[in-house]
């Protein structure tokens, strides 16, 4: 037994087993071995009636360790270890504290009594990682709370409060009281009858043939994971052993696809991106944050960092939009409350935190500030220049641009060391990536708050190089040259938008230029003209759909046509001006399969990230991937797109970019990166350290 894991102990007639492996009390092979053994030395012992499940530290039990999914076959396997304790002979009171998720959720449905500690969450989230619960979740959920809710809890993976917990019949008891002592009280209550244990297997479920097709029908277009779930959930009718047996069959299934190994990638890419040099470096105390321009980025950044509790004072230049600023931050408050972002309490001390004004000498003591002002490099340099004189000694000047060089906006400063980027998503209060762009000079402790403040905000950070665009952007414009010459070459804006929409993209390329304005990327464009490469393909259809003072929703046509509603529609009179444009180039036309569009456009994005990747632009290709999937709408299933190029692999990319290069062949260069990797047999995983 590996009893460091757990602890073995006695109260009168109660045995309790102990979780002890902490943080988190995951449920790996080495914790689940723990607990098995333990029930079986208590199941021996004549003196012991009831046995008591807990755990210690913060939480129960935070479910299944992840990277320990490769071993989840191991005996005893999850669901072996939980059929031990719903076989027991002897009653098991689970006592549930902090959160019980995934696994230890599970592990809860299968003891006889569940009890709740006030505060305490749960949640069945295996389809958010492409699974779905494998060790009774999908059985047991609906023997307590009925298919309806089981459906909606399972499917979207979503969390339930102590409250939800008890109402839908989970958990027998919720009390307050420290977790061990709350056991044994139920240990005691069952052994002198006044309470009763509710065994999952003795349930049965009542049949819900309309909840079942509105839950298909919600999930048709999405993931394989919710879907095999309800079809899980539906075998509940039928007795436990053999449900059990469809559910784990659904499970492997799920477990072997790529939609898993995707997600999964996902999860870590997520979590990998603090890993940077300067991580041990000092940080800074940051107490009081400014922000300059009350424009939608502007009050996008104050409000991420009002609802962290964190005071803001944020100036907008322009007196007549004061009170606009104002009003949208607070709006922006007031929705977060009503997610549940904020509670009444956090909400008035966000409001009381901030301060509108005109004045950038309001922001002399602050600890950080942060420009939020459009994107014109001699604004900005005037901007940071004032700065240098306003702000205190120590404090960080970040900027928000999306393209421009950091290191010439720190130039102007007489601290250079103090600056960097800070380049938010809009919303920014909603948008999880922030790119950290670190000048040549930014000093190391200016780089770890940036990560540790990120995380104060719910952001996710991800370090990059300085270059036109960074990390992200950089790779979105190859992809937008990549499906603006498919356009030209033959296929329609329509048939491009709704093969990456298949992929799983929540829009297409074209209909995103529409969302954003088109007018915006047209600006962009202009202040690159002077230095386009001569032997560069340019497309100028979108430049001749401003012409005409269509700039997409916001003018009600772009490349589509749109109602009241904002439904979408392909504007035939743009179909005429490519069908024009390809003829005044002389370009023949060419056929495109879905699957040739798709192969195209991620190649194109495999290939800049690997440039990237070699400018040491990205640290990691893992960073990479989580650039594109937390900011740019990459599709979370797919992994990311160098995810995607180990899957493919290096040979094949190669191969496709070497094929499109006969066509274009400034475009298309195979990075020397890739080269390397072919020789050396490596992979982008490999390429996964600092």
């Amino acid at each position: 037994m590996c009893a460091e894991f757990v602890r073995i102990e006695h109260e009168s007639d109660i045995g309790l087993i102990c979780l002890n492996k902490p943080p988190v009390n995951a449920l790996g092979v080495a914790l689940r071995t723990a607990v098995f053994d333990a029930l079986q030395t208590l199941l021996t012992d004549k003196n012991v009636k009831a046995i008591v499940l807990y755990g210690e530290g913060r939480y129960f039990s935070a479910g299944a360790d992840i990277k320990d999914l490769a071993r989840a076959a191991e005996e005893p396997t999850l669901p072996v270890l939980l059929k031990a304790l719903n076989d027991s002979e002897k009653t098991v009171i689970a006592c549930l504290h902090g959160i019980a998720f995934g696994g230890a959720f599970e592990l809860a449905l299968a003891a006889h009594i569940r009890v709740g500690i006030a505060g305490l969450r749960v949640a069945l989230p295996e389809v958010k990682l492409g699974l779905l619960p494998g060790a009774g979740g999908t059985q047991r959920l609906p023997r307590l709370s009925g298919m309806q809710a089981a459906l909606d809890v399972i499917c979207s993976g979503r969390e339930l409060s102590d409250q939800q917990a008890l109402d839908h019949g989970i958990l027998n008891r919720l009390t307050d009281g420290t977790v061990r002592e709350v056991g044994i009280k139920a240990a005691l209550d069952y052994l002198n009858g006044t309470l009763k244990a509710t065994t999952t297997d003795s349930l049965s479920v009542s049949p819900n043939a309309e909840a079942l097709s509105a839950a298909r029908e919600r999930y048709a277009n999405g993931l394989n994971g919710p879907l095999r779930a309800i079809d899980a959930i539906e075998a509940s009718c039928l007795p436990i052993e053999k449900g059990l047996a469809i559910e784990r069959e659904f499970f492997i299934e799920l477990m072997r696809g790529d939609e898993r190994a995707g997600l999964v990638h996902a999860f870590f890419a997520e979590r990998a991106t603090t890993k940077i040099p300067e991580q041990l470096a000092e940080h800074r105390d940051v107490s009081k944050v400014g922000i300059i321009g009350g424009g939608t980025m502007g009050v996008g950044i104050a409000t991420a960092f009002l609802i962290a509790g964190i005071p803001v004072t944020l100036i907008e230049l322009a007196k007549e939009r004061v009170a606009q600023a104002d009003e949208a931050i607070k709006t922006n408050l007031t929705g977060a409350l009503k997610r549940g972002k904020l509670n009444a309490q956090s909400h008035r001390h966000a409001i009381e935190s901030l301060r509108v004004d005109t004045c950038i000498c309001a922001l002399s003591a602050v600890d950080l500030v942060i420009e939020a002002i459009f994107e014109d490099m001699q604004a900005k340099i005037d901007l940071f220049r004032q700065l240098d004189k306003t702000c205190k000694a120590g404090a960080i000047l970040a900027t928000n641009t999306s393209y421009l060089d950091v290191n010439t906006i720190a130039a102007v400063t007489a601290r250079p060391e103090d600056v960097i980027g800070l380049h938010f998503f809009s919303p920014a209060h909603i948008m999880r990536l922030l790119e950290v762009v670190v000048a040549d000079k930014t000093s190391p402790d200016v780089v770890s708050t940036s990560f540790v403040l990120a995380r104060k905000i719910n952001k996710i950070p991800v370090r990059a190089g300085v270059c036109d665009g960074f990390i992200g952007n950089r790779i979105l414009t190859r992809y937008r040259k990549c499906t603006e010459y498919l356009l030209l070459d033959g296929a329609e804006f329509e048939q491009i938008d709704n093969a990456l929409e298949q992929f799983g993209f929540a829009l297409g390329p074209f209909a995103v230029s529409d969302l954003a304005g088109l007018d915006i990327a047209r600006a962009r464009r202009l202040q690159k003209a002077a230095s386009r490469p001569a032997e560069e393909r340019y497309s100028r259809v979108s430049d001749l759909i401003c012409d005409e003072g269509w700039l997409g929703r916001k003018t009600g046509k772009g490349y589509y046509l749109y109602d009241d509603s904002n439904v979408k529609h392909p504007n035939p009179a743009v179909v005429e001006i490519v069908n024009a444009e390809r003829k005044a180039l002389g370009i023949p036309l060419r056929d495109f399969t879905d699957q040739q569009i798709v192969d195209r456009c991620i190649t194109a994005i495999i290939m800049e990230a690997a440039q990237v990747l070699q400018e040491k632009i990205a640290l990691r290709p893992v960073d990479i991937d989580a650039v594109k999937l937390f900011g740019y709408g990459f599709p979370r299933h797919r992994g990311g797109p160098m995810h995607i190029a180990d899957q493919v692999g290096v040979d094949t990319i190669i191969e496709r970019i070497q094929n499109y290069k006969n066509e274009d062949d400034y475009f298309w260069q195979v990075p020397r990166l890739l080269l390397d990797m072919q020789q050396n047999q490596q992979s982008f995983v490999d390429l996964n350290t600092v």
